[in-house]
């Protein structure tokens, strides 16, 4: 068992380090799924097989040791040496092998049903979403409003509160699923999204909007004009650069592209059924669904809600919109 032991804990760490290199694309569900069906397996040999091995094997040693203190005491030797409780603590103890794969298992399933089906960490990696989300952002999404999901997979299991405008959405991105992407939810199925001359409406409608005092972008080191528009009737800022263009560049071929009419404007795009049209709060500076589509119901993977760390701004703990 140490033999098969090392070469599965090699396998993970050997992973683990070809994804941390670039060598291969890491799926970080399904190596936790992985690991908490091997560590499960270790917890449930080490349960119901090696520890009752290893106390049958401490209690045999005991009764050697109490027989030979018997038949000494016939002989009249009352003062035996030979404690056997430290060889009995190292019976009992569990080895390495164990010790990394069982030992590990209550924490891991701990994380693996916390991540799966309560809370998900991730980290912001774009300005997409300047100002609700600064890069660097370290957020919390609720894996259960949208319905419970298996793990790996992606299936719904449960049918959960259907995503509604102004949400800000965590999902797979339809170009690449194994990539996680964030924006903000504009459309929902049956919704015309017009996004015209920097405008949104939709179904016909303009969304309310008022300007705001500039937004200073650090990394950018330029004021953006800002502006708190209300969707859903839930009021977010968002930023537009007036040196970029109204009409949408290179936008990619994608499932129901007829569905969108591309103009020196902007866009107008109908959201088929099942799907949803996505847009970063950063107007300018957002690769969406403008470019690459509308995203399907199955690549949903949760709500973003909370900001729990920014280490290089604590102000930025805190709930969004």
């Amino acid at each position: 068992m140490q033999t098969i032991t090392a070469v599965i804990l090699a396998a993970f760490a050997g992973y683990v380090g070809a994804w941390y290199f670039g060598v291969l694309e890491g799926n970080f569900a399904l190596l936790l799924f992985l690991a908490t069906v091997v560590t499960g397996i270790y917890w449930l040999a080490e349960r119901f097989y090696f520890w009752p091995q290893r106390q049958r094997a401490a209690a045999a040693l005991e009764a050697q040791a109490i027989a030979r203190r018997a038949e000494l005491s016939k002989m009249g030797i009352s003062k035996v040496d030979g404690d056997v409780t430290e060889a009995k603590t190292r019976i009992l103890a569990q080895p390495w092998w164990l010790d990394w794969t069982a030992g590990l298992f209550p924490v891991i399933i701990g994380v693996f049903i916390l991540r799966s089906f309560l809370f998900e960490p991730f980290k912001i990696p774009s300005g997409s979403m300047i100002p609700t989300l600064w890069v660097g952002d370290l957020i919390l999404v609720n894996k259960f409003h949208y319905g419970l999901r298996l793990p790996v997979l992606n299936t719904k299991i449960t049918e959960g509160t259907p995503p509604a405008r102004g949400d800000v959405m965590v999902f797979r991105y339809p170009p690449k699923p194994s990539l996680d992407y964030i924006k903000r939810v504009v459309g929902v199925p049956g919704d015309e999204v017009a996004y015209l001359n920097k405008r949104l409406s939709i179904n016909g409608t303009p969304l309310p909007i008022n300007a705001l005092p500039e937004f200073f972008d650090e990394d950018a080191m330029r004021y953006f004009p800002q502006f708190e528009e209300t969707l859903g009737g839930q009021p977010h800022r968002l930023l537009n650069d007036p040196a970029r263009p109204a009409f949408i560049p290179g936008a990619d071929d994608f499932e129901f592209k007829n569905n969108c009419r591309y103009s020196v404007e902007g866009v107008v795009c109908k959201v088929p059924e099942g799907h949803y049209f996505m847009m970063g709060d950063n107007r300018d500076n957002s690769l969406d669904s403008r470019y690459w589509g509308f995203v399907p119901d199955k690549n949903i993977v949760g709500k973003a809600f909370f900001v729990w760390m920014n280490f290089g701004n604590l102000k930025r703990i805190g709930s969004f919109h």
